[in-house]
């Protein structure tokens, strides 16, 4: 395992993941239920934007620092949970940006596979009795904790996408998830690049019997690397989703110079 995320925190996929995952999670909490919140890759948590790994590769600055210099209005939760511009130097990965919307009643799994990655998550979420940090395999993991002690769950699958079997392993993963626990809620993160074989795994996962599973992505005009856009496949979306999450993205892509894409991959079965 190769792939450290501080070399990207804060870049346009991170914003579009955030928004959407943030979004989610607002929807969610309307109900006063508690929520299961599972992180299977989970990363380490918070990230310098002005320490080396990141500076090296300054992609901060064209994603949350760009949004945040434009501060648009329907944007401040996003902004205000990711602790911009309040404190611009660090920006939460998905754990904390949960952890940070934890109700009493809530609980956050979060697993990561690389030592020093969990090492330092631990660090980062460890005095909350709310979170458990595991150092374990994220697929493994949705075997391990679903279906959830509470009655409602929201999985994140957020892997680095370095093998060239992870699409595969990504879409077999959720079909097992989701005959598991098949109410829950489970957002797919996945990266738009030459390398990655994102038709395949919209494909397989289309193909896999998974039902509501609604597609955002955005694509830049113009990417600075070969990541030239990313996308967040949502199972289950909670109720009138679209209708809050579609103008935010607008709203993101059009500070970035992208475009944003949101319809059904798998419909809602009909009657």
């Amino acid at each position: 395992m190769n792939y450290r995320h501080a070399f990207h925190a804060g870049n346009h996929a991170d914003v579009l993941k955030h928004i959407t995952l943030l979004a989610v999670i607002r929807r969610m909490q309307e109900k006063p239920a508690g929520v299961q919140f599972l992180d299977t890759h989970a990363g380490s948590g918070v990230y310098d934007l002005h320490g080396s790994e990141a500076s090296r590769t300054g992609e901060a600055a064209g994603g949350v620092l760009a949004i945040a210099a434009a501060a648009p209005a329907d944007l401040k939760d996003y902004l205000e949970i990711t602790s911009q511009p309040s404190d611009p130097k660090h920006y939460p990965g998905s754990p904390e940006l949960i952890r940070r919307c934890l109700r009493q009643g809530d609980r956050l799994i979060a697993c990561d596979l690389h030592p020093e990655e969990h090492q330092a998550l631990r660090q980062t979420l460890g005095r909350d009795a709310r979170v458990s940090v595991h150092l374990r395999d994220g697929y493994e993991a949705l075997g391990a904790f679903l279906p959830p002690r509470l009655k409602r769950s929201l999985v994140l699958i957020d892997p680095p996408y370095e093998s060239s079997v992870e699409a595969q392993r990504v879409a077999a993963a959720l079909r097992t998830a989701w005959l598991r626990f098949p109410s829950g809620v489970y957002l797919v993160w996945y990266p738009i690049t030459a390398a990655v074989r994102t038709p395949r795994l919209l494909a397989e996962i289309a193909g896999s019997g998974v039902q509501r599973v609604l597609q955002v992505s955005m694509t830049l005009a113009s990417a600075p690397t070969a990541l030239v856009g990313s996308g967040v496949l949502i199972v289950n979306p909670p109720w009138q989703l679209e209708a809050s999450l579609g103008p935010q993205l607008a709203t993101a892509a059009a500070v970035l110079g992208g475009t944003v894409t949101i319809h059904w991959l798998v419909p809602e079965p009909t009657a």
